[in-house]
C-alpha cells in the first residue's frame, strides 16, 4: 500500500555531454510489489493514480508483472506522481513531483477492508504516511484492519525528510511499527529517527516497540535480523558492480516477504533477500533491474564459495 511514481533516471553522459533521462517506474511499495511477484508471491497493489498516461503506464507495469490492481483507484481529478534520480561521487539523489498527486488524496474510506483481510501480509511504509495526512490515516486504518484480521504487518521507514519533520516522522513511524510484525528499517533513518547510533541498540529500540522481527538495512555493511527470542544475526553483504542503488531497500522488503510466505525462517529468507536486493543495484532503475529467482541463487551460491 503506497504511493507509484513514475520515474526519470539520469544517465552518464554521452559524448556530446548531453544528459540522457531513462523513463521508469518507481515508489517503494510498488517497488517491494513487483519484487515479491518476481520471486513467486500472489502480490496484489492498495494506491490511487491518476487518469493519466502515466498512471495507464503503471497499469500495464503491474498487470505485466502480475500484480493484481483490482484494489487501485483511477482518479480523473489528480495526477500520478513524478520523481527525477540523479547521481554523482555521494551516491543518488531523488527530485519528487507529488504535491497533490492522486495518493495523496487517499483516504481511510477508501481502504479496500475485504482485500487486506483476505491478505498474508500487508505491506507499508513511512513514505506511504508521509504524503498526505489522509494517506498516514488510511495506513493506519489500514494496519488496524489488517491487525483485528490475524494478517501480519511489514513496515519500512524509508524516511524522506522532505516530506515531513523529524519529530512527526518519529512519532508516526515508530506508532506503525509499534502495531508491525516486520519493521525494515535503514540504518541512516533509524540514526535520525532514534538518535541512537549502534545498531544493536537500534533493534533493540524497535523490539522493545513491541515488533518481533527487525531486519537492519546497513547497505554495504550487510543487514541485523533481529529478533524477540534473543537473536541477532549479522547478513554480510554480496558483492557486486553496483551503478544505481535506487530501490535497492524495496527489493529487500519485496524478496523477504516472499520468501517468508514461502515457509522460510526469517534468517534464511533475509539471506535471500540480501543478494536480491544486491543484485537490484547492478542496473539503472528501481524496476528494470529487480531479479528473478535463478539470479538471485546464482548470487548465493557465488557468494558461498
Amino acid at each position: 500500500m503506497g504511493e507509484p511514481m513514475l520515474e526519470l533516471n539520469r544517465q552518464a553522459p554521452g559524448p556530446d555531454g548531453r544528459a540522457l533521462y531513462l523513463e521508469g517506474h518507481g515508489g517503494d511499495t510498488s517497488n517491494a510489489a513487483i519484487c515479491a511477484a518476481r520471486q513467486g508471491a500472489a502480490v496484489g497493489y492498495v494506491t490511487a493514480i491518476g487518469q493519466d498516461r502515466p498512471g495507464d503506464s503503471f497499469m500495464g507495469l503491474w498487470a505485466t508483472e502480475g500484480v493484481d490492481t483490482s484494489t487501485v483507484i483511477r482518479d480523473p481529478e489528480a495526477p500520478t506522481a513524478l520523481y527525477v534520480v540523479t547521481h554523482d561521487a555521494g551516491g543518488h539523489a531523488f527530485t519528487f513531483y507529488r504535491s497533490n498527486s492522486a495518493a495523496s488524496r487517499y483516504a481511510p474510506r477508501d481502504v479496500p477492508e475485504d482485500a487486506i483481510r483476505a491478505a498474508r501480509v500487508l505491506h507499508v511504509s513511512g513514505i506511504s504516511q508521509a504524503i498526505s495526512t489522509s494517506a498516514c490515516d488510511a495506513v493506519f486504518h489500514a494496519i488496524a484492519v489488517a491487525k483485528a484480521a490475524g494478517v501480519k504487518v511489514s513496515y519500512d521507514t524509508n524516511l524522506r525528510l522532505a516530506l515531513w519533520p523529524p519529530a512527526r516522522a518519529a512519532a508516526v513511524i515508530h506508532a506503525a511499527i509499534a502495531a508491525a510484525d516486520i519493521a525494515l528499517p535503514s540504518l541512516d533513518d533509524a540514526r535520525v529517527l532514534t538518535g541512537l547510533e549502534a545498531p544493536e541498540a537500534i533493534a533493540e529500540f524497535y523490539l522493545r516497540l513491541g515488533c518481533p522481527i527487525v531486519l537492519l538495512k546497513q547497505g554495504k555493511d550487510g543487514v541485523l535480523v533481529a529478533t524477540t527470542e534473543g537473536g541477532r544475526t549479522l547478513i554480510p553483504p554480496c558483492r557486486v558492480e553496483a551503478v544505481d542503488a535506487t530501490g535497492a531497500g524495496d527489493a529487500f522488503a519485496g524478496a523477504l516477504l516472499a520468501r517468508l510466505l514461502a515457509g522460510d525462517d526469517p534468517i534464511t529468507a533475509a539471506t535471500y533477500a540480501n543478494a536480491c536486493a544486491a543484485l537490484s543495484t547492478t542496473g539503472y532503475g528501481a524496476v528494470a533491474p529487480l531479479p528473478r529467482p535463478d539470479a538471485v541463487r546464482a548470487l548465493l551460491q557465488a557468494s558461498a564459495r
